[in-house]
């Protein structure tokens, strides 16, 4: 699993800097640290249940409810509580958990925070960790939209990847997640080891087919300390190709954009208004609480990180301390540095007001090679254009010189 970054050590009582700003949209994150197996690739923060060392799933909701009367104290000392936007149950594998618990979190979202009116509420799920009365307890307890594990519809891919999943499943959670009234996202995975051009066009073929509401479509990334980054060290496995990821990349937007779908983010194309806003509020720089181990904040340009283990988590919440870890307190500079690196990701693009003298007048030269949308930066914003998304951080590097 991924280190954390390093930082200035966190205040125990989590109380965030005097004058920090609290008046951008918020939204809410809760992980899930729970998996069944580790997926040969993943290096997020989750844990198999050899690996809880005390800690345990039954308890873990009242974990995050001390978390949240913690959050609830702090952002109350620096104004009014702000509703959230947004809520988004990631992990892991939320849905390992029974649906009953993941409503009473949500309640206790709501109770700390109050929901916005229209607040997008998103659980993800492995196709074969929940059924169709989970899925209508969902809806009922006020989640909104459910982001469902696909990653491929060939079994050899899957494989690869280590997913467990029976890919015919996935149409069956589909139809269910619809009929309960829930919107409906599906992740891919592309360039997988032993992964063709045709596996991942079948792969698409069946996302679309299914007609959800949200398709995001991720190129495999070999992270270090991962079971498949051994395999590939060993030469079991032969690491992705770049070029052929690149033509997979191709193929997604072609395929979905046919289909209906625009992209508003590199690597996530929706069906009309039916984007991912919690996600897009990432990358817009809003504010967020992200509850949980490992999980990671920001508010007002303080960004900060909890301790990685779920018993270290339980154990400083039940001592009345904050789990934070570190944190570091963003300068003007460094904040307007992550504007460009996140919104020249997105379609609704980068102001190139942002840019200094030397990015502005980088933005020409983009323009001429194909990698910046000139309708757009006549209009003053920084848009990709296909190829400049599949070049995206070269198109950083010249807008940051």
């Amino acid at each position: 699993m991924g280190r954390l970054p390093e930082g200035e050590t966190a205040p125990a009582d989590g109380a965030l800097p005097q004058g920090t700003a609290v008046d951008a949209p918020f939204g809410v994150y809760v992980h899930v640290p729970f998996c069944s197996v580790r997926c040969g690739y993943c290096d997020f923060n989750t844990y198999t249940a050899d690996e809880l060392r005390g800690a345990t799933r039954a308890g873990y909701p009242a974990d995050v409810a001390a978390e949240l009367a913690l959050a609830g104290r702090v952002l109350g000392a620096l104004g009014p509580v702000r509703p959230a936007q947004t809520v988004f149950f990631g992990g892991g594998t939320p849905t390992l958990l029974p649906a009953d618990d993941l409503v009473g979190m949500l309640a206790g979202v709501a109770d700390a925070f109050g929901l916005a009116e229209g607040a997008e509420v998103t659980v993800e799920a492995n196709p074969d960790s929940i059924d169709a009365g989970g899925l209508a307890r969902l809806r009922d307890g006020g989640v909104t939209r459910v982001s469902f594990g696909m990653q491929s519809a060939v079994p050899h891919v899957l494989a690869a990847l280590d997913r467990t999943h029976d890919p015919a499943r996935v149409p069956q959670v589909v139809a269910w997640a619809s009929d309960a009234g829930l919107e409906v996202s599906l992740d891919l995975i592309y360039g997988a080891p032993g992964e063709s051009q045709d596996d991942w066009q079948r792969s698409l073929d069946a996302a679309v087919a299914m007609g959800p509401d949200h398709v995001s479509a991720y190129a495999l990334i070999v992270e270090e300390g991962t079971a498949l980054a051994r395999r590939i060290r060993r030469g079991e496995l032969v690491a992705p190709d770049d070029d052929a990821q690149a033509a997979m990349y191709e193929a997604a937007d072609a395929t979905l954009g046919a289909a209906g779908y625009t992209w508003y983010e590199v690597s996530n194309w929706a069906r009309g208004d039916r984007v991912a806003r919690h996600n897009l509020a990432y990358w817009r720089g809003h504010d967020w609480w992200g509850f949980g181990p490992g999980a990671h904040s920001h508010v007002g340009g303080v960004r900060w990180w909890n301790v990685k283990h779920p018993a270290a988590y339980r154990d400083r919440l039940l001592a009345g301390a904050s789990p934070a870890l570190a944190r570091e307190v963003l300068d003007d500079e460094t904040r307007r540095v992550e504007r460009v690196l996140l919104e020249s990701r997105i379609a609704e693009g980068l102001p190139i007001a942002l840019l200094d003298d030397e990015g502005r007048r980088a933005v020409a030269g983009l323009v001429a090679e194909e990698l910046v949308d000139g309708r757009a930066a006549l209009a003053g914003r920084v848009v990709p254009t296909l190829r400049g998304r599949l070049l995206a951080d070269a198109v950083v590097r010249r807008l940051l010189p």
